[in-house]
Order: C-alpha cells, then sequence, then structure tokens
C-alpha cells in the first residue's frame, strides 16, 4: 500500500485515539483534528488522501466542514467519510447532497470501515487516472468535466455537487433512459438506504436552473429520467 494520509475529525479523543492505533495498524499515516475549524486548517497545510469526519462536533458542525471542504479549490475534491451516530435518512441524504463518498453509523467495526476506506480510494485512484471527454454539449447547455464549471447560453450555472453529477451523466447518455436505481448508484455511488425520490427533487431543481432547457429532462414513466434533445414530454409524472 502506498503512504495513504487520513485526517481524523472527532471531537471525542478516546475514540480519534481508538480510529487512529486502527487505522495505522492497516497501514495508514493519521492525523487528528478535534474540531471542524482545525479540520480545515490541516487541509490547507498539508494533502490528505481521504477525510474521517465526524458530523458532531464543536463549533462548526460535520455538514458545515463538508460544505466548506467542497467549496474550496486547494482540497475540494478530497473523498469523505462521515461517521456519526446519527443515522436517520434525512442526514444522510443531506450528506450525499454535500458531496460526502460513504456514510457509516457508530458502533462500526475497524474492519468494515477499513474495507470502506479501500474501496474509496480505489475509486478515487481510478477517477484521477481516467481521461474523460472534455466537453459536453447540448444546444445552449455546456458542461466542461475538467474545469467542473456548467454554462446555459454562454451564462454560469450555479449547481451544488449533485446537481452537476446528475446533468453530466443525464448528457453522457442522451437519449438513454436512466432508472432511479441507476442514477442514485451512479450519480450519488450509493445502492442502498437512500430514497430513490431524493433523485426527483434533484431533477425538480436541476430542471428549475436550465429554464425552458429543462423540458430536455425528460420523464420515463415508472422507471426514471433521460436526456433528450427534443425535450417532449419533459414533465410527465
Amino acid at each position: 500500500m502506498p503512504d495513504l494520509c487520513l485526517l481524523i475529525v472527532e471531537d471525542d479523543r478516546n475514540l480519534a485515539g481508538l480510529l487512529k492505533y486502527n487505522l495505522e495498524k492497516a497501514g495508514y499515516t493519521c492525523r487528528h483534528a478535534a474540531t471542524g475549524e482545525e479540520a480545515l486548517a490541516e487541509l490547507r497545510s498539508k494533502a490528505f488522501d481521504l477525510v474521517l469526519l465526524d458530523l458532531m462536533l464543536p463549533g462548526i458542525d460535520g455538514f458545515e466542514v463538508c460544505r466548506r471542504i467542497r467549496q474550496d479549490p486547494l482540497f475540494g475534491e478530497v473523498p469523505i467519510v462521515m461517521l456519526t451516530a446519527k443515522g436517520e435518512e434525512i442526514d444522510r441524504v443531506l450528506g450525499f447532497e454535500l458531496g460526502i463518498d460513504d456514510y457509516v453509523v457508530k458502533p462500526y467495526s475497524p474492519r468494515e470501515l477499513n474495507l470502506r476506506i479501500r474501496a474509496i480510494l480505489k475509486r478515487d485512484r481510478r477517477h484521477r487516472h481516467q481521461e474523460p471527454r472534455a466537453l459536453l454539449r447540448s444546444g445552449g447547455i455546456e458542461v466542461d468535466i475538467g474545469r467542473h464549471t456548467a454554462t446555459l447560453d454562454g451564462q454560469p450555472l450555479t449547481l451544488t455537487l449533485m446537481e452537476f453529477k446528475l446533468l453530466t451523466l443525464l448528457l453522457r447518455r442522451k437519449g438513454q433512459a436512466q432508472s432511479r436505481e441507476v442514477l442514485l448508484s451512479d450519480v450519488w455511488e450509493v445502492d442502498r438506504e437512500i430514497n430513490t425520490r431524493t433523485i426527483d427533487t434533484h431533477v425538480t431543481r436541476l430542471r428549475e436552473k436550465l429554464g425552458d432547457a429543462g423540458r430536455r429532462i425528460v420523464t420515463v414513466r415508472g422507471l426514471g429520467y433521460k436526456f433528450d434533445e427534443t425535450g417532449e414530454d419533459g414533465h410527465a409524472g
């Protein structure tokens, strides 16, 4: 295993110490931050391969830390695993909407956590070595994957991470119907525990931001969605 450095963000020092011990035993190098502010300072001073982020933190909570990480051009792409005692669906949905890579509910086994970390790091390395198509276009919509930007008729679109990924996937698979389950797996990169109706909410928001062009995201009755340049029946139920 190459030298991989993980940042543990956990205010419970006993739990953080145990987590650090188990991960270092598995071959990782670990640093610890007890607050969100400390975590952001660590990320600005050193490159990390993955962040293990507790949700309930003093000061700014884990959701806000995640939001600030994803908005920072310096370290915004670092994989994030959220560790928390809160297992409600709304918390998991919010976490994935903000761009986390996995959500692990306490208590968890060190072996399971290590396997999840390995899977994410493997996927992240594969993603970084891919050569995606630089530009995706349809009419006035243009997505620049490399720069992570989207425009409509030359004007910037303000999209969340998940809206950007959803639009990118639909453009890449233009004309192909995508089930909600497939979108959940390929956009959110999860296949369990999240209600597929989350997809509908994001599609609605994306359509609104695209204005008239939003009609090109067509509902496939009883299945999911597809991107159709004709935009016929785009808002059928």
